[in-house]
């Protein structure tokens, strides 16, 4: 079948001017080329190493917002075009919120955990990310409660939060703590 192609921040979340992170795309094909969209602008071409291309974005400006997305190709035909990826640069004006884990960051297979994204500020969201991929909006006044039950190896990874109010001018923190669970 046609390859599909993933792409996704490293770190996730939105950036603050003058900050950094990158872009990846990663495909199960091994011998092509990706190019980078933004909007409808071709932004670069990377041959691959591997499965995976990865452009940066260093001291990022109010320009570098928008929507962005990875073509595959081989031979100079598109394979595959990732899902739209949308990138944010704002300025951070709440605190940092604190990631913590019930009941602790090694489980066994088939527990309950309960990731808690606090934050100082009231009435704000905060999105939960794992691996840099939004993997729940958590939607809360005070805190941020997720609950996974029933964890399998997949659910393993790097995890960390970002909250914003819940107002019409959207206002971000910084990415929280990263918390490394593992499903054993």
């Amino acid at each position: 079948g046609a390859p599909t192609i993933s792409i996704f921040l490293k770190p996730p979340g939105v950036i603050p001017p003058g900050g950094s992170t990158t872009i990846c795309c990663i495909c199960q094909r091994s011998y092509g080329s990706f190019v980078l969209y933004k909007g409808s602008r071709r932004l670069h071409t990377l041959e691959q190493s591997g499965s995976r291309a990865e452009f940066s974005i260093s001291n990022a400006t109010y320009e570098d917002r928008g929507t962005y997305n990875c073509h595959y190709l081989e031979g100079g035909t598109v394979l595959a075009r990732s899902d739209e990826l949308e990138v944010s640069v704002e300025e951070f004006r709440l605190p940092r919120p604190d990631l913590s884990v019930l009941p602790g960051h090694e489980v066994t297979a088939g527990a309950d955990v309960m990731f808690r994204c606090s934050s100082t500020h009231p009435s704000t969201g905060c999105y939960l990310y794992l691996e840099g991929q939004i993997r729940a909006q958590l939607l809360s006044r005070e805190q941020g409660d997720y609950n996974l039950s029933h964890v399998q190896k997949g659910d393993s990874g790097r995890y960390s939060c970002q909250c914003y109010t819940i107002n019409a001018l959207r206002e971000w923190s910084a990415i929280s703590n990263t918390l490394d669970l593992v499903v054993r």
